[in-house]
């Protein structure tokens, strides 16, 4: 059985009722809404929906959002997978399935992700290198046109999408979890309120098991890039990158070179 997390903080209504409604026809056997904003609209939304808890939280971020579901379902030994979701994904009501089936057959996958497109139907490249902080200031800062080389080597742009692939981290829009690589691997680290905490878990599940894209599987991300329509949000994006740095390392991170060179 699969159970399913989402952090909502003031979520528009239809946004998480069409993603409820979604999950509501697959074999899902609970979902936990965590309301950063405690909101008394979104726990109505919830009760509408009977397979989905509603857990209001003050806002400590992402990561420590889903942590909340997740130390509930690491204490029920029969659940083998977890789903990190967002609530702008849409896809069919067959991925979950595939995806469980798939994982199902590949033990030493430890987190799956699919193939990620924009509504207009072009690839959101979500499945990436263990990024170098030059990595990132190109993406971030330079023109599209600049270290082009560079930029598509991160983004594993040569990668072969009619086929699975290994990549350094997933975003974390869309992280199916296996139940025992968390345990073994660890939550999400909580020092990072937005941003690094995909890279930082996926990484550590690198320790003993694989992250796989698997591009069979597609989804629609209406991604919103608030980091680059916000003042506010470019200052906490940049903040918890340095926390990340600092935690594995600026020049020297022999795990990031290890992991990207055998991906690579």
């Amino acid at each position: 059985m699969i159970t399913v997390s989402i952090v909502t903080y003031k979520t528009p209504a239809a946004e998480l009722t069409d993603i409820l409604q979604i999950l509501d026809c697959v074999n899902v056997k609970k979902i936990y809404v965590i309301d950063n904003a405690s909101e008394r609209r979104i726990r109505d939304i919830c009760a509408s929906f009977p397979k989905t808890e509603y857990i209001p939280s003050s806002n400590r971020g992402y990561g420590a959002g889903h942590n909340i579901a997740l130390r509930r379902v690491l204490d029920e030994e029969e659940l083998r997978y977890h789903l990190v979701l967002n609530t702008d994904i849409r896809f069919d009501n067959s991925a979950i399935e595939e995806m469980e089936s798939y994982m199902d057959g590949h033990a030493d996958i430890g987190l799956l992700h699919p193939l990620v497109l924009n509504p207009d139907g072009s690839m959101q490249h979500t499945a990436r290198l263990v990024p170098a902080p030059a990595d990132l200031i190109i993406r971030r800062f330079c023109p599209s046109g600049w270290f082009k080389k560079s930029r598509d080597r991160y983004l594993m742009k040569s990668a072969d999408k009619t086929r699975p692939f290994e990549a350094g981290y997933v975003q974390g829009s869309f992280m199916f979890f296996r139940i025992e690589a968390l345990r073994q691997a660890g939550l999400f680290d909580e020092r990072f309120f937005m941003y690094p905490e995909d890279i930082d878990i996926s990484r550590r599940i690198h320790g003993k098991w694989k992250v796989v894209c698997l591009p069979e599987v597609r989804v629609v991300h209406d991604h919103r890039g608030a980091s680059y329509k916000s003042m506010k949000m470019l200052r906490i994006h940049m903040s918890n990158m340095i926390r990340y740095f600092n935690k594995w390392g600026w020049l020297a991170d022999k795990e990031r070179e290890r992991i990207n060179a055998r991906i690579i």
